[in-house]
């Protein structure tokens, strides 16, 4: 399994952080492997324990450590690295359980995206030993791991919900282990009302349905064989359940693979004009390079269009958003004597700062969750910088909004600052955070910095 040192070197995480169990129960290293080239084992004959510590993914985080391994072979995930970097060295002593788990349902699929790997007519299911994911065997695995997950991808390759237990699966992972967020996403064609409606009662905390158009015309072009109409019924109908209940959960998403028959002006304002009266929490742009002969030329990276809606794209921030006043937008402002005179605090010596926020954005902070986890709060945070201005502390302090910020609404918020072991001059760099999301500076957000002087 050693590497030929002549290949070009590279990183992974995923043998240190993820785990994958395709529908038969084989385990395999990634989530980009349609045909299992790289199994780490089967949960139907070992424990996920004996699997994530065994052999096989013990001596792939060896190799990772030395720069690579024959074992990722043509893997997509997999980060080149240049001859004059430095070879990450992670901890070989991992947990037996990985925090996070995809759970791949079924391979199969109800439609065939155009020159999608997935595609009924490629054959991929026939790579599967199974079509559908055992019920016993899927508890017996979240039975096992339940307890150290911290996160379920409820998909893989293959529509989730064909699987005629899937919204049952959400109920028992939730039901059991509720401190797992659970996540899916689904074409939205495989449901019943009635199915969709209990998938919104089961407590799961995240749905993204990818709808390709505004029109059936434009849709259909990729979803082949798919009905938008259905699709959308769907997604009010899950919409229309989490509300009637008053609930925040699940957070819903419409994202939307740009091509070039459904990158006009015309479709994507049409959608989002209908993501807004739908009651989406998000749309987001999908870019790709597939397929050669259908891509977005016009939003290709580097484009002047692509900077555009740079802070609407799926991949660029945990925020961003493209229905009309959606993306999260603050004006921070931290009270000084004199604007460009620092804070002189002794060494560890606490301080506490006045921050006067403001939502210039077209939908509510929240200061606090359904669920009490802490998810989607938004929060101060200051981070702490050296003198050129690089962040050393991302999480250096946080302060709770007083209450719920609507649009247009401001508040003055008291956060306190620790003051660094070490004297010398720093920064303080203030802005507001979707715990557990992202920072709102990711989808272009004004930050403030001010300078700390330590003595």
């Amino acid at each position: 399994m050693s590497l030929n040192y002549l290949a070009t070197r590279y990183r992974c995480s995923w043998p240190w952080e993820i785990g994958v169990m395709l529908c038969d129960g084989r385990m395999v290293c990634g989530c980009a492997d349609p045909y299992a080239k790289r199994v780490l084992g089967d949960a139907r004959t070992s424990s996920v324990a004996g699997i994530w510590t065994g052999p096989v993914a013990s001596q792939l985080r060896v190799d990772l450590n030395a720069g690579g391994s024959s074992f990722c072979g043509d893997c997509p995930l997999k980060l080149p690295m240049g001859p004059d970097d430095a070879i990450p060295q992670r901890d070989l002593n991992v947990a037996a359980i990985p925090k996070r788990l995809y759970v791949e349902c079924t391979a199969a699929c109800n439609i065939s995206c155009n020159q999608a790997i997935c595609a009924p007519e490629t054959g991929i299911t026939r790579t599967r030993q199974a079509g559908m994911l055992d019920f016993d065997l899927f508890t017996k695995v979240i039975d096992e791991a339940g307890p150290s997950l911290e996160r379920i991808d409820f998909f893989n390759y293959g529509e989730a919900f064909l699987h005629k237990r899937a919204v049952e699966m959400c109920e028992y992972i939730k039901t059991k282990f509720p401190h797992i967020y659970l996540y899916t996403s689904t074409n939205g064609l495989a449901f019943s009302d009635e199915k969709v409606r209990q998938l919104a009662r089961s407590g799961i905390d995240e749905v993204t349905f990818s709808l390709d158009g505004a029109s059936q015309e434009a849709y259909v072009k990729y979803r082949q064989r798919g009905n938008l109409d259905k699709a959308l019924a769907n997604l009010r109908a899950l919409l229309d359940e989490r509300n009637k209940n008053g609930r925040q959960t699940p957070f819903v998403n419409w994202r939307y693979i740009l091509f070039k028959w459904n990158d006009s002006d015309e479709e994507m304002d049409k959608a989002r004009a209908m993501a807004a009266e739908i009651g989406v929490d998000r749309l987001c742009w999908e870019i790709t390079d597939h397929p050669e002969d259908s891509f977005s030329r016009r939003f290709a990276p580097g484009t002047p269009d692509y900077e555009r809606i740079k802070y609407e794209i799926w991949d660029n921030s945990g925020l961003g958003n493209a229905i009309p006043g959606a993306t999260p937008r603050a004006e921070i402002d931290v009270h000084t004597v004199l604007p460009n005179l620092p804070f002189l605090i002794r060494r560890s010596t606490p301080v506490s700062l006045t921050a006067h926020v403001r939502n210039v954005s077209g939908r509510p902070f929240r200061a606090q969750s359904d669920l009490g986890d802490g998810r989607r709060v938004i929060r101060l945070g200051a981070q702490l910088t050296n003198e050129k201005g690089e962040v050393i502390n991302r999480d250096h302090a946080r302060a709770w909004l007083p209450v719920d910020l609507g649009p247009g609404r401001s508040a003055d918020i008291r956060i306190d600052i620790a003051a660094p072991e070490q004297p010398g001059r720093y920064g303080l760099k203030f802005d507001l955070v979707s715990e557990g999301i992202d920072w709102f500076e990711s989808c272009g957000s004004p930050t403030i910095t001010r300078g700390l002087w330590v003595r």
